[in-house]
């Protein structure tokens, strides 16, 4: 994929819809731009590349038995794209209001940064009040545009009747997947197991599934790939799907803040349920006075997170994540190399290639 091509239909796009909103008051061009600033300066693009593997996964010689005709403009392909990004603003936005996170990227998160600009001018009302709700309706409104960006393009391909599914069943899985860990931090100290399969399954839907199985799924469904290539692809995408969030499970407690762009240990003051939490909490079933210490200090916004660190560190939780994620990343790669019937790959080897470079990217990562 064209990064910069990718940039450019953004940077198009919301140009047009900022002069929409700006046209209804233009008291709202400081609060839209932020929504905008996110989505067009932000992020490691990782899912519109995983559209466009999926995309050129279906891509077979033109003399092939049922090779999709789509070589020509692929601008529509880079809507869609796009349109994950949006998907993507608008799931971080509202997820730092869920988490109470105060910084992003580096920055101040978009609630906190609105609730700051509202303090610092003297405006009327409460100021956290004010940039949570503002971070909420920046988040609609990103995912809106998201649905008109998909329709945009899956329009322009004819390909609405076979993607539109997979967009849904996409922002269902997103959204219900939020809702999980909300429930499933709720019961954050319940027994091991349990804790470790809910984390699973939320891991499954609330990110693999949007972040690379989807992605790949929507991708070669545009192209019109058929069943085995998007089989081999799903497959992929929700191995190394969940193993990219039980990367970011371990970033979130051992990352470098001046990487990840958050504090250090954030994930345990936030109090998040998570497989390498589970998987230290059972550990220590035979230590109540450290699972106790370790339980007292998750989600609370005193703990001394260098603690909680080292204490999940000597469970040997940690290695286990590791060896979990090679393990998954390894099935993930197998399923690339399924063949057809006739022997022949099903996943195109522009796209295999790619895959098996990203699948180390997203997987063996810093932030």
């Amino acid at each position: 994929m064209d990064p910069d091509r990718l940039h450019a239909v953004i940077v198009d796009e919301m140009a047009r819809r900022r002069a929409e909103v700006v046209a209804i008051d233009d008291r709202l061009a400081g609060l839209v731009d932020r929504v905008i600033g996110f989505v067009s300066d932000g992020g490691k693009r990782i899912r519109p590349e995983f559209l466009w593997c999926g995309w050129l996964a279906a891509v077979q010689p033109p003399d092939a038995p049922g090779a999709p005709r789509h070589r020509g403009d692929v601008t529509p392909v880079l809507q869609v794209a796009a349109a994950l990004e949006l998907i993507q603003a608008c799931a971080l936005i509202h997820d730092d209001v869920i988490d109470r996170s105060e910084r992003r990227r580096g920055v101040a998160s978009t609630h906190r940064a609105v609730a700051n600009e509202h303090a610092d001018a003297g405006l009327a009302g409460d100021s956290e009040h004010f940039g949570l709700s503002a971070a909420v309706l920046l988040g609609d409104l990103a995912l809106a545009w998201a649905d008109d960006l998909y329709t945009a393009g899956a329009q322009a391909l004819n390909a609405v009747h076979r993607s539109l599914p997979v967009w849904r069943a996409m922002r269902t899985e997103v959204l219900a997947g939020q809702l999980l860990d909300l429930a499933a931090t709720a019961r954050s100290g319940a027994d091991p197991a349990l804790q470790a399969s809910d984390a699973m399954r939320v891991n499954r839907f609330k990110t693999a599934a949007y972040t690379v199985e989807r992605p790949l799924h929507l991708g070669a469904t545009l192209a019109g790939a058929n069943r085995a290539t998007i089989g081999a692809l799903r497959s992929f995408g929700a191995d190394v799907g969940v193993a990219f969030q039980l990367r970011d499970d371990l970033l979130g407690v051992y990352g470098d803040p001046a990487v990840t762009g958050k504090p250090a240990g954030d994930d345990l003051v936030e109090g998040k349920s998570t497989v390498l939490l589970a998987t230290a909490r059972s550990a220590l079933a035979g230590e109540p006075a450290v699972l106790a210490e370790l339980d007292a200090g998750i989600g609370s916004a005193g703990a001394d997170v260098q603690r909680l660190a080292s204490i999940i560190a000597a469970t040997g939780a940690p290695q286990q994540m590791e060896r979990r994620i090679a393990d998954l990343v390894a099935s993930g790669l197998a399923a690339l190399s399924t063949v057809n019937e006739r022997d022949e790959a099903v996943v195109a080897p522009a796209a295999r290639s790619r895959l098996i470079d990203l699948a180390q990217i997203v997987t063996d990562r810093l932030r």
